[in-house]
């Protein structure tokens, strides 16, 4: 069992910038297996349904609390808060109460198939592209072998970490690596340090634990 830590390496209000700089990472590390997903945070009717006939691939989620639905099966859960298409989005809507933010997602698609429709969507609201399944090569005069397992990069916008969870009004490209902390420290942030240096990027913050 291991976890991975990201390290931002690249900040800015562009997201046409961010995203080229996210890509120019990825392919130091991509390969013929690498995926892309990407979620996103609506917290108006109105952004949900102006993404969905933008992006209406993925799913939407509304919110619910873990109260509602103790003990009540899955099959009987109402379908938005399990997960709907964007043609299975609720017309009415009263449907949204209580149901905000709506998630969405996509995962395990082919790199380059929704990266720019899902930037060029996202707005003001918060989100992430995120590629995995990544082959970070091995840094012999750095003293590390290669990485696959925890190679990922990650593209956050409108919030500065991978969590998503407090506005920004910039965006931040992640570079992600296995977590091996000893004594309290990361021992393999010289490896991140390493990977932005090969792109022409630099570590520009502290370690995000997963």
């Amino acid at each position: 069992m291991s976890n991975d830590v990201a390290f931002p390496v690249f900040r800015t209000p562009d997201p046409v910038l961010a995203l080229s700089t996210a890509r120019r990472l990825m392919e130091f590390g991509r390969c013929d297996y690498s995926r892309v997903s990407a979620y996103a945070d609506f917290h108006s009717v109105a952004e949900v349904r102006r993404v969905a006939q933008i992006m209406p691939g993925g799913w939407f989620c509304g919110a619910s609390e873990l109260e509602e639905f103790e003990g009540v099966p899955f099959k009987d859960q109402p379908p938005f808060v399990v997960g709907v298409s964007a043609a299975d989005l609720p017309v009415e809507a009263s449907a949204f109460e209580g149901r905000l933010p709506v998630e969405w997602q996509v995962t395990g698609q082919p790199v380059g198939s929704i990266e720019d429709a899902f930037s060029a969507a996202i707005g003001p609201n918060m989100g992430e592209i995120n590629w995995d399944s990544l082959q970070w090569p091995e840094a012999p005069e750095a003293g590390f072998a290669g990485e696959s397992k925890h190679a990922e990069v990650t593209l956050a916008f409108n919030t500065r970490t991978r969590y998503t969870n407090e506005l920004a009004d910039d965006h931040t490209v992640l570079v992600h690596v296995r977590s091996v902390r000893v004594d309290g420290r990361q021992r393999r942030e010289p490896y991140a340090h390493w990977l932005a240096a090969q792109v022409g990027l630099t570590v520009i913050g502290p370690a995000q634990e997963n």
